[in-house]
């Protein structure tokens, strides 16, 4: 992967950490340079960012939070509400203390998809589409 495109992906992580972008300014620019989706590992605290092309840069993130053993597909789905909303308070540090506390062990978010896939430890799954275009 060109240095120019691992900067956009250490660009994105940074922000959703800071909570200076985004999600669907990290989508937008992540699709611009060519990304397809990302996973993001929350019992590991890492993303990895894909290229098409099978190409892909994993990094770090600052969470290590434990994952509960039961996946609550409802408290997970109300996190999101929370993010889509940005209600007060919000963060994505936050985010992943209440989804990875729900059992949700990592989520991958697919561009050509319009979706992430919440997971949980025994392999349950939440879908979340991305809201239509308007």
């Amino acid at each position: 992967m060109d240095a120019a495109k691992e900067a956009i992906a250490r660009k994105c992580l940074e922000g959703s950490l800071s909570s200076t972008m985004t999600f669907p300014k990290i989508v937008k620019t992540l699709m611009e340079a060519g990304f397809e989706g990302y996973l993001a590992d929350l019992r590991r605290s890492t993303k990895t960012y894909y290229l098409p092309n099978g190409e892909s840069i994993e990094l770090p993130m600052s969470n290590k939070d434990s994952v509960a053993e039961n996946f609550d597909a409802p408290v997970i789905k109300e996190a999101i509400r929370e993010a889509h909303m940005l209600v007060p308070g919000y963060t994505y540090k936050g985010f992943c203390v209440k989804v990875t506390s729900a059992g949700c062990a990592g989520y991958i978010v697919s561009f050509p998809g319009r979706r992430a896939v919440y997971f949980g430890r025994t392999g349950e799954i939440y879908v979340e589409h991305f809201p239509s275009a308007k």
